[in-house]
């Protein structure tokens, strides 16, 4: 028994001067660099993911996504984070080391807000061209987050043209959001919740520049007073579904990568399934292994 415990003992001291020898091991890892850009639309208020027994909104969820992603990502990846409403993308700050910024990451990213939007339109194709514009001279893939639904709906005369970029910048388009149409919540100027928006709030087609459809085709049309017609348009737009459909062919478009975010898809696994990371070789810390072994050993020791 004497034997056996001095055995632990040596083992300990040798794990103990191990630890101090050698620290780090040089192995193959993956490093990120990514910039998130987040839909803060007001359809992304919507209520169609959960946090345990509790609904939450697609924002919410996208959140508790991010903040879980900037603690799963390997030391030496870096993550940025940006913004989309209306017809516009603004860059909150460029990727930052996640480890040394983790506090700064996980506070920036609990912020995010609807109210920090500047206009309540949504133009998903100008704030998806103008973000690969933005991060197109950077080295940082892109990460962008939306449900799709354009606000109002688009005149598909006025598409955007993704040509003069397609292939330049390395990517994902991540759609938020369930399939299901369900309501959009409606908030006041102090954030307080007052409702659901109804189908007389929103409009239900666009009314911008020309119409797509023949004059013949247009109810009540005047090319001078009303090329959109007359008549009130009546629709579905209050509700709101992710458009899955519109998401995948915007990454086509533009040559990004197009996947869902599911209830229990961690970004992690989305990020890594697209390849958008870089194998580099780097000293891994490996300190924890030896003062476990030496914390059994002398534990060991007692018996």
């Amino acid at each position: 028994m004497k034997d056996f415990r001095f055995g632990c003992l040596c083992l300990a001291v040798a794990a103990m001067l191990a630890l101090f020898a050698f620290p780090t091991r040089r192995q193959d890892s993956e490093r990120y660099n990514l910039t998130a850009i987040v839909d803060i639309t007001r359809s992304m208020n919507a209520e169609d993911y959960r946090i345990g027994d509790q609904a939450v909104s697609r924002l919410t969820f996208v959140k508790h996504r991010l903040r879980e992603l900037a603690g799963q990502l390997p030391c030496g990846s870096k993550l940025g984070l940006g913004i989309f409403t209306e017809r516009r993308t603004t860059l909150l700050y460029r990727p930052i080391e996640v480890c040394a910024g983790y506090n700064e990451l996980q506070h920036s990213i609990a912020a995010l807000d609807w109210r920090m939007a500047w206009a309540a339109d949504s133009r998903i194709a100008n704030g998806l061209l103008n973000a690969m514009e933005l991060l197109q001279a950077q080295d940082s893939a892109m990460m962008f987050i939306s449900d799709g639904q354009e606000a109002p709906p688009l005149n598909p005369r006025y598409r955007s043209d993704f040509s003069a970029i397609k292939g330049q910048l390395k990517g994902l388009i991540v759609g938020s959001g369930g399939l299901q149409a369900v309501p959009i919540p409606k908030f006041d100027a102090k954030g307080q919740r007052t409702g659901i928006y109804g189908p007389d709030d929103v409009p239900h087609r666009s009314s911008f520049g020309e119409s797509d459809l023949n004059p013949e085709k247009i109810e009540g049309y005047d090319a001078r007073n009303a090329p959109f017609g007359k008549h009130a348009a009546s629709g579905s737009e209050h509700l709101s579904a992710m458009q899955e459909a519109y998401l995948q062919q915007l990454a086509d478009e533009s040559g990004l990568i197009y996947r869902r975010l599911q209830q229990d898809s961690p970004l992690l696994d989305i990020v890594r399934d697209a390849k958008l990371f870089e194998s580099a070789i780097a000293d891994t810390d490996q300190r924890h292994l030896f003062a476990l072994l030496a914390l059994t050993a002398l534990l060991l020791s007692r018996l």
